[in-house]
Parts: structure tokens; C-alpha cells; sequence
């Protein structure tokens, strides 16, 4: 089924091997009536797009803008596997309900609408089902593009799942079809009240200018924002979900303002970013993703120190945009190797990482973000990974990064006010804190055991160790 991330141009529809002139022949008439003129094959396709789909949950925050720390389901996830691994994560999310997010095209969803009219919603509607059954506000990305809105080839047999073509944005004059595609998918899914506009300005660099397009994103975003608001007024619609790069310093387009021990940010984003908070239509809440290191892969001045540029950042958009509630759609504190994999920390370093990112944004004001699921189809291990690989019935067990993520929302969701805890001297460079009235999370950020003393408490703490202790009523 070719609707697995980029790498994925495997022919959904083929014909079985024809047996006699007979069948080749009703087999001909079978494609021919399932082609439109101009238009490509329509197999397997049908009209009703708009038509609601199963039965509509209540999801916990479906009238607020705010839904807490969550993930994104990628290209492989628990709706597809043992059945056995796939209720062991309903299971786990039952449990502590997380908020999901799912792009509507790639990222394990097929092409929503392959020939202009004609919809195939089967794999996200796998998608929705899961999120429905195992809890949590489920939240909808509008990205990626049917072929035939950027002058691809339409029909079920030709969408191209290059990365290439799926980081193509709509053609301007197709703009409105994707609105229209939008109020679809939101009629489909009418207990989804929470959408984000795109994604990461993919296929809107303006070569010529050697800039973003923040003029034709822009038109693009208001034309869903009121699409969006026609379907329900209290559909919650944000965006520009732009990757807020930083830079050295030194860089020709780095900003002389806004810049830290962390780098500089680029200034080409900030433009971006002004253009579209001060054009949009509306916005219920803004989205932005990006990661703690440079474009370079530089971490400055070390892996925990670079998270403070995720305060920064957090802070910085919610004075441009009067407190908007803050949505992280991603966020990273790992490089990358060259098959873009992150899996040359050990857990624990990773998680500790981890979990000071997320303090960071936590204390920049950010009220949800998406952490973005790297599940491997198969295997046992799956580093960075919420639960092990779904595909053997022994699959789908919680791994120490989920823990960190359910034990966040559930400790520092939506609502919660920080306080201030005392953290002695000599501890304050090597530990990393956030607390409520009712939990703290503390993190040692060397690769060595410590003795730490936070909140008047003493206790050890092992290498990159992360430590949620209960308050005690004051």
C-alpha cells in the first residue's frame, strides 16, 4: 500500500494475472469505467468524502484550544500489527490519554483525494478509528497535496510518494481545492476540532528571492482558516507551523537581535513568521516546531544548554502573537545522521535530553506539543520510540520515552501553574527542574552519578537520570 512516509511508491490498485481473452477483456471494461476522461483510474475511490465516518467520540478538549503534550503518529504506528501489540497500546493510552495528531497525506496516510471529486479516506480512517478507541484529542494536519493541485498526474495508480513531491505545495490556482479538500476531511470528522495548516512551509521557498514564500502560505492558510470556520465555528484552526532554524551567530542571515548562547535565529524565519501573524485571517492558537541545535547540528553550548533556545523561541512567539496558546507540532534535541535517524545517544541520555527540552518550552510558555514517534515497522528494539514495534505479538510495550511523555501532560498540562523550588548551589549547573503545587520533575544532566538536593529533599541520582518526586503538603 503505497501511503508509508516518502519512500513509498508501491501501486496500491494492480490487476491479478488475467486468465483467458475473456477476463482481460471485463477487466478492460472494469478500468475504463473507473477512469475519468483526463482525470486517471477512480478504482477503489468514491464521492462521499464528506460523509461521517464511524461514530464520533468526545474528546477531552474538544472546546479549548490548549490539548496538552502528545506525539504524532508517523509511518509506522499502533493501528496496524498484532492485534494483541496494538491493544497493549490502546492499553497504555487508555490509561494516561494523550492528544494524537495525523497528517492527512503520508506519514501512513494514503492519497485522501487522488482525481479531483474522488476521495479514499481508508487509512486515515484507520487512523481516526485508533485515536477514538484509545483516547485523547485527536488533531488533524492538513499536509500533504493530491498530485493533480501541483501539477502532478491524478488517478489512484499515480501519486508520486517521492519526498520531493510530497514537500511540493499546491499550485496557487488550486489553493481553493485544497480549502475544499480541508472542509471535507473536517465534515468527515466532525469530533476533530483541532487542525494545523500545513507543514514546515514545505514548497513555499521562493528561489528566486531566496526566501520563504510567506505571501502565497499565507493566502493558502486563510483560505482553510475560513473554509474550516464555515464547517463549524468552533473548529480550532492554527498555524504556520514554521521550523524555527537558528544559526551561528556569524551567519550572513542570522538576526542581530534575537540570538543567544544557543546561536542566532535566522532572520528569513522571523520574517515569515511577522508576514503571517500580521496577514492571517485568524488563528486559535500558533504552531511552530524546530530543534534545539543549529542548522549546522551545532549544540551550543552543549545538548542541554542549546534547549534554552527553545524558551527563547517560546517566549519570543507568544509576545508576537498577544498569547496565542503555543503548540510545538515538533521538536528535536538530537541530530540527525544521514538517513535521518537519531540513534547515536543511549536512552537515558536521550530522554534526559529530552525531558530538558520540554521544560524549556514548558517555561517559554508553550501549552502542547507533539512529540514525533519514530516507530520502527518491525524489530524489538526502536530507539527514541514510544512502545517497541507493533508487528509480533510481544510488540507494543512502553519504552522510557513514553513514560517521560504521559508522566509531562499529565503533570504540567494545560492549566497548571509553576512554582519555584529551592535547588542547592551546588547543584543548580547540573540539574534541570520544573514543578507544580503537586510534582516535580528534576534532571541530571551529567553522565555521572550526583547527589542532589531540590525542593528541601536529598537523593542520588544516576548517570542522565530522570526523577519525578511527589510534594509534600506544605
Amino acid at each position: 500500500m503505497g501511503r508509508h512516509g516518502w519512500n513509498s511508491g508501491a501501486l496500491r490498485w494492480r490487476l491479478t494475472a488475467l486468465l483467458g481473452v475473456g477476463v482481460a477483456a471485463l477487466a478492460l471494461i472494469v478500468t475504463l469505467i473507473n477512469t475519468l476522461p483526463g482525470g486517471g483510474s477512480t478504482a477503489g475511490t468514491s464521492r462521499d468524502g464528506d460523509k461521517v465516518h464511524g461514530t464520533p467520540a468526545t474528546p477531552p478538549d474538544a472546546d479549548r484550544p490548549e490539548v496538552g503534550w502528545g506525539f504524532t503518529h508517523t509511518q509506522y504506528s499502533a493501528d496496524e500489527g498484532s492485534d494483541t501489540a496494538t491493544e497493549r497500546v490502546k492499553g497504555l493510552l487508555e490509561k494516561s490519554p494523550l492528544p494524537q495528531d495525523q497528517a492527512i497525506m503520508g506519514w501512513g496516510a494514503d492519497n485522501p483525494e487522488p482525481v479531483k471529486g474522488r476521495y479514499d479516506f481508508g487509512a486515515l480512517d484507520r487512523r481516526i478509528d485508533f485515536m477514538r478507541t484509545s483516547g485523547g484529542t485527536p488533531v488533524i494536519t492538513l499536509c500533504c497535496s493530491p498530485d493533480w493541485m501541483k501539477g502532478g498526474t491524478s488517478g489512484v495508480d499515480n501519486t508520486d510518494w517521492s519526498q520531493a513531491s510530497l514537500e511540493t505545495a499546491p499550485k496557487p490556482d488550486h489553493y481553493a481545492d485544497y480549502a475544499a479538500l480541508a472542509a471535507t476531511v473536517a465534515k468527515r470528522y466532525p469530533d476533530v476540532t483541532h487542525f494545523i495548516v500545513w507543514n514546515e512551509f514545505k514548497g513555499f521557498w521562493n528561489n528566486s528571492k531566496q526566501r520563504w514564500n510567506y505571501e502565497g502560505y499565507t493566502e493558502l492558510y486563510n483560505l482553510v482558516y475560513k473554509a474550516l470556520k464555515k464547517v463549524n465555528p468552533k473548529i480550532m484552526v492554527g498555524g504556520p507551523y514554521l521550523v524555527m532554524d537558528s544559526v551561528d551567530p556569524r551567519d550572513a542571515n542570522a538576526s542581530r537581535t534575537f540570538k543567544g548562547s544557543w546561536g542566532a535565529m535566522d532572520q528569513r524565519i522571523i520574517d515569515a513568521f511577522d508576514y503571517w501573524n500580521e496577514h492571517k485571517a485568524g488563528a486559535d492558537f500558533v504552531v511552530v516546531d524546530g530543534s534545539s541545535y543549529t542548522n549546522d547540528d551545532e549544540l551550543l553550548p552543549d545538548e542541554f544548554g542549546a534547549t534554552d533556545k527553545l524558551t527563547a523561541v517560546s517566549t519570543w512567539v507568544r509576545q508576537q502573537t498577544h498569547d496565542l496558546p503555543l503548540w510545538w507540532a515538533e521538536y528535536y534535541v538530537e541530530p540527525a545522521d544521514g538517513n535521518d535517524d537519531r540513534k547515536g545517544w543511549s536512552e537515558p541520555h536521550r530522554v534526559a535530553v529530552q525531558a530538558t527540552g520540554m521544560i524549556a518550552m514548558a517555561k517559554g510558555g508553550a501549552t502542547s506539543g507533539f512529540y514525533w514517534n519514530p516507530e520502527d515497522e518491525k524489530g524489538t528494539g526502536c530507539a527514541g520510540c514510544l512502545w517497541t514495534p507493533t508487528d509480533g505479538s510481544d510488540g507494543g510495550r512502553q519504552l522510557p520515552m513514553y513514560d517521560l511523555v504521559s508522566r509531562f501532560d499529565a503533570a504540567f498540562g494545560p492549566g497548571v501553574r509553576f512554582e519555584t523550588v529551592s535547588v542547592a548551589p551546588d547543584d543548580v549547573p547540573n540539574v534541570r527542574v520544573l514543578a507544580t503545587d503537586k510534582s516535580v520533575l528534576v534532571v541530571n544532566t551529567l553522565d555521572r552519578q550526583i547527589s542532589a538536593k531540590v525542593d528541601g529533599r536529598t537523593f542520588d541520582m544516576t548517570a542522565y537520570e530522570v526523577k519525578w518526586l511527589t510534594r509534600r503538603p506544605t
